[in-house]
């Protein structure tokens, strides 16, 4: 990985502060999709520039925190990154265009499909806490445990007195994580009914696209106003100080993955990471190596 002088040109204020749900009811209708809250650019054709102009920067963080897992196994710092939203948000484009700055082997990536039979005999966050990400890594949880708040109810697969205690239980496991050194980035990709509904349409209109297409996803979109009601409940009874989420509009894919990008950028600079020191005599090493 390897630094550049070129400097990419941040929002005038902090992305983290601008996204930031505030605390208290939550109105999806209230939330504008399309918005570009921050972006320093001037709209869709400077998006990628302005998106790899953050490579640098991330990239050195990230192999600081990287260096950390490998030289204080025990005491280094992790990074966990949600991803959560309805199909078609985008989730897999945010790995691709913003979490593809960073050396691939300084992430943990988990994606979430529905529970195996072998995970079903355990308790819900029994596989989240297997994906978490080790001692200097960024983890990306591909949906994440608010599935258990979510799907679970939306399609009665679980009862309500069931489900409803989730809320607390997440708020505890997340508290822990941050406790022991975990900062934790939990993004609800918002995407409106119209857009998810004009990339479905788009995807069967592109054969190269049909592997995306899950008839299924018609059957959720039914469902929307149920989707939305879950989405408030969690969004509102989840987020803490320890844990926040962020509301990041969807419906444009290059603010999107900018801003999931800036909002990565903003925490590992706010981690006040550094190089770990040398646990060897340098001088001496290097006379060693001079003589080879």
């Amino acid at each position: 990985m390897s630094s550049s002088k070129k400097k990419s040109k941040a929002p005038s204020k902090s992305l983290s502060k601008l996204l930031r749900l505030p605390q208290g009811p939550v109105s999806m209708a209230g939330l504008d999709a399309s918005a570009t809250p921050g972006y320093p650019g001037k709209g869709k054709a400077d998006a990628p520039a302005l998106t790899e102009a953050l490579g640098p920067q991330v990239s050195d963080l990230q192999e600081m925190l990287y260096a950390s897992g490998r030289s204080n196994p025990e005491t280094a710092p992790r990074v966990l990154v949600v991803l959560q939203g309805m199909d078609t948000s985008g989730k897999g484009g945010v790995i691709r265009h913003a979490m593809g700055l960073v050396d691939p082997q300084g992430i943990d990536l988990t994606a979430f499909k529905a529970p195996t039979p072998q995970e079903r005999e355990h308790k819900y966050l029994w596989r989240i806490r297997k994906a978490l990400p080790g001692a200097g890594k960024i983890g990306i949880f591909d949906r994440s445990h608010y599935e258990d708040v979510l799907v679970v109810r939306v399609e009665n697969l679980v009862a309500e007195d069931v489900w409803s205690k989730r809320y607390d239980e997440i708020n505890r496991f997340e508290a822990g994580l941050a406790e022991s050194g975990t900062r934790i980035v939990k993004c609800m990709l918002n995407v409106s009914a119209d857009e998810q509904k004009a990339r479905l349409a788009e995807r069967l209109e592109d054969p190269t696209k049909y592997w995306k297409y899950n008839p299924a996803d018609v059957d959720s979109r039914a469902k929307w106003p149920a989707y939305m009601e879950a989405y408030e409940e969690l969004l509102e009874k989840c987020n803490t100080d320890a844990a926040p989420w962020y509301v990041i509009p969807a419906d444009r894919k290059w603010y999107r993955n900018w801003a999931v990008a800036e909002l990565l950028r903003e925490t590992l600079a706010g981690m006040q990471l550094t190089w770990p020191a040398a646990e060897f005599d340098v001088e001496a090493e290097k006379l060693r190596v001079a003589a080879t």
